[in-house]
């Protein structure tokens, strides 16, 4: 910890801060692929392969990753529509410098997911063939982000949803052309829009739907300081899921400061054995009513480094995973997201 005038500080995801906690990596041979990581530079930030590398090169055995959008890199110029292309275009690079071999084993964006304009409706076909013409190896698919919230104090996703974004027509005439050209959609919102997203997946049963983060479950503004009442609600909203076999969840993200555990308040970020007592119910109530095959850990990163540090992250996903088969556990691990995202395993 940084001492500053004989008082104690910490500024949360800080390396010096993260670097307070190191743990034995446990189970150091097991293949992974992390399915869910960002890539930016921005003034005030910078994770690029250098960063990403640093964390996945901390013990675990990181075989490649898929990048998720993050309004990295548009175009400055051109149609509007299609200066999201400017991020594949960025990941591509990337991906193509760690297949090189010379940064290492890991094959970080093996697959890329981009953003597109669902409600574009039918016109999103010439920006999603835009995205495969800039990765035609790598470009998996979309993510259009809808958490929205009446609430001031719950920020609205960076896309700048509208209410019900979900129920819009025009956003499901894009999800139908998405779906039509056998591309992903990642989805992204706050748990009581789960009804919304439950009626989407109930409308597209052909289509390959990704559900982030749990689906978002809050503990800021009007939820902070109730987290079992969330996890609750929570498990009442999402359990319909299971008659959707063609959704499947990316079991991560919870640890972002609007998710209430308040991680990033504390003067050491969390032990693997800390996330396990906080969060494991979350975890092990989708793998238990979902099903292994159809459940992936991610890291989110860097944004969950605001939390906690990446090789403590994967410990505890191994620890809490620990009491299910070594099928299972592949499937988490590994080849669910594979699966999802038909990733090149050579």
């Amino acid at each position: 910890m940084v001492k500053n005038n004989n008082m104690d500080w910490w500024l949360a995801g800080d390396q010096l801060w993260l670097d307070q906690i190191t743990e034995e990596i446990v189970e150091p041979d097991l293949p992974i692929i992390d399915p869910h990581h960002h890539l930016w530079d921005t003034p005030t930030d910078r994770y690029l392969l250098d960063e990403i590398l640093e964390d996945t090169n901390g013990g675990h055995n990181i075989v490649s990753t898929v990048f998720v959008e993050c309004n990295s890199m548009f175009r400055a110029d051109g149609p509007e529509a299609l200066k999201v292309i400017g991020e594949t275009e960025f990941v591509q690079g990337i991906a193509a410098m760690s297949a090189s071999g010379k940064y290492g084993n890991t094959r970080v964006a093996n697959g890329i997911v981009s953003h597109a304009d669902l409600t574009l409706g039918s016109d999103v076909r010439p920006v999603l063939e835009a995205h495969i013409a800039a990765s035609n190896n790598r470009f998996k698919g979309i993510r259009h982000a809808a958490g929205w919230h009446q609430d001031s104090a719950v920020r609205n996703s960076h896309s700048h949803p509208t209410e019900h974004l979900m129920l819009d027509d025009q956003f499901q005439a894009g999800l139908q052309v998405l779906s039509d050209m056998g591309l992903t959609f990642d989805a992204w919102f706050y748990h009581e829009q789960l009804p919304e997203f439950i009626a989407l997946a109930n409308n597209f049963p052909e289509a390959t739907i990704i559900l982030d983060h749990f689906g978002g479950p809050l503990g800021i503004g009007p939820y902070q300081g109730n987290l079992d009442e969330v996890y609750e609600k929570w498990c009442e909203l999402v359990a319909p899921l299971k008659n959707n076999p063609n959704v499947l969840f990316k079991l991560g993200g919870i640890n972002m400061k609007v998710n209430g555990f308040e991680w990033h308040k504390h003067p050491q970020p969390p032990s693997s054995d800390q996330l396990v007592d906080a969060t494991a119910r979350y975890y092990q109530f989708c793998i238990d009513n979902f099903g292994a095959d159809r459940c992936m850990f991610e890291s989110n990163f860097p944004v969950d480094r605001d939390s906690c540090s990446y090789h403590v992250l994967w410990n505890a996903f191994k620890k809490m995973s620990s009491g299910y088969t070594d099928q299972e556990r592949q499937a988490l691990f590994h080849d669910t997201a594979t699966k999802a995202y038909k990733l090149s395993t050579d």
